[in-house]
């Protein structure tokens, strides 16, 4: 379970060292991340006593998602074995996080040995602190829900019963286009504010987050169930013109309930979508091509100025060595945490990288070459990733008879989905 506390929990002057570090990770995750869309409506500043549940796929950049996109402060709890990781308990103070200590980091743990880190944290809603928490205990790469902990709803009703500001609570979706690679998009999709009703049963506002939480996200018996359900939702999207992962995750959830009706309706008919989609999603692949193509829709390769492709060029040569550390790093580490532990590798390697790069400027070159050396150092980088974020986006030219074949397997499949969706009960 992991969740953090407002400013009020902070030592003094944390407040503005809170939002220090939450005005600096907004700027890093639009780094990291090349679009983050976002649905529904967002806590605004003015919320207080609430409780953001999430689901927990992404490791340590789903709590920082989360807390750089509210407008209001939210505080982490978070597993106590995170301050085991050097500076990263220093950083967690700072926010106000609770350490919290799961059974399966301690499992001898006392059945008391939360009660205090929980008693703080219901006075902190209670006085109008907002925390985030993962109800699934975990971080995970499971293409659905796990069962939620009833964690979040005891903190709750605990909040409730000391008066003061009447607690609320909120799902937060969380939903990635490529989990794991740098400059990919990923989407934040809020749900409805729920308040507690008199009587509130903590087995009853457990399950209430699980509604919550699964009508945000698309989710699956199985990954490749998933990745199909993803993949119809695509070819649906497009072809009603919309391309933004929100469109696309509103159809997946559509699509993940239609999935679950028909399959005990009519299994061959599921069997003849699955297949075709599989198919024509696989030769794609195989091509290097994308659906958009296909179609025509895909959109022009981002135009970047002349200008930039000296700088850009510098950026490449100066940072190649740390560009590719992180990557290697996280090799070793598990799939949820493959983008928390680039990040946090990329934000030792390239400060420190740069720093070198400036003080070697500085130190090896006269003025003014110093100092423009300086700046190239501080600036290529910049320039290199806007020539990566094209060179990620490009896909090779496809030859006429490559687009009829593709276009022929994107009819069948969209005619399979067709035949299932008159097949659904009205």
């Amino acid at each position: 379970m992991t969740v953090a506390l407002a400013d009020e929990a902070v030592a003094p002057g944390g407040g503005r060292m809170r939002a220090a570090l939450v005005a600096t990770f907004r700027r890093v995750m639009r780094l990291y991340f090349r679009d983050i869309e976002r649905t529904g409506a967002r806590p605004g500043p003015e919320v207080r006593g609430r409780v953001l549940v999430a689901n927990h796929t992404n490791a340590l950049i789903d709590a920082i998602l989360v807390i750089t996109d509210a407008a209001c402060p939210v505080s982490p709890i978070a597993k106590s074995t995170l301050w085991h990781v050097p500076g990263l308990g220093w950083l967690l103070d700072r926010a106000g996080a609770v350490p919290i200590v799961r059974r399966v980091d301690a499992p001898d743990k006392a059945a008391s040995a939360n009660d205090a880190a929980f008693d703080r944290i219901a006075a902190h809603l209670a006085a109008g602190g907002n925390i985030l928490i993962f109800p699934e205990g975990t971080s995970h790469s499971e293409a659905r829900l796990a069962p939620l902990r009833t964690g979040a709803a005891r903190i709750l009703i605990a909040a409730a019963a000391r008066g003061g500001v009447a607690p609320t609570f909120q799902a937060v979706g969380l939903e990635f286009e490529a989990r794991t690679d740098f400059r990919s998009r990923c989407l934040v999709r809020w749900g409805p504010v729920r308040a507690l009703v008199g009587g509130a049963d903590v087995h009853a506002v457990t399950a209430q987050m699980a509604s919550d939480l699964g009508d945000l996200l698309i989710e699956g018996e199985s990954h490749d169930e998933r990745r199909r359900i993803a993949h119809v939702a695509e070819l649906l999207a497009r072809d009603a013109g919309d391309a933004t992962l929100g469109g696309w995750s509103q159809l997946g959830h559509q699509i993940e309930l239609a999935h679950r009706t028909l399959r005990t309706v009519d299994a061959a008919l599921v069997a003849r979508v699955a297949s075709r989609v599989d198919t024509y999603f696989a030769e794609l692949a195989r091509l290097g091509a994308t659906d958009a193509q296909v179609v025509g829709a895909a959109p022009p390769p981002p135009r970047l100025p002349l200008v930039l492709a000296p700088l850009a060029a510098a950026g490449f040569v100066l940072y190649a060595l740390p560009y590719f550390v992180p990557r290697r790093v996280a090799r070793r580490s598990d799939a949820d945490a493959v983008s928390t532990i680039k990040l946090g590798a990329a934000l030792v390697v390239y400060p420190v990288w740069m720093a070198g790069l400036v003080i070697a400027a500085l130190v090896a070159l006269p003025a003014p070459w110093s100092w423009l050396a300086a700046a190239v150092a501080v600036t290529s980088p910049f320039a290199a990733l806007r020539w990566l974020d094209a060179w990620y986006q490009r896909a090779p030219a496809l030859g006429a008879t490559d687009r009829a074949r593709l276009g022929a397997m994107r009819r069948a499949a969209c005619e399979a989905i067709d035949a299932a969706r008159r097949r659904l009960p009205s």
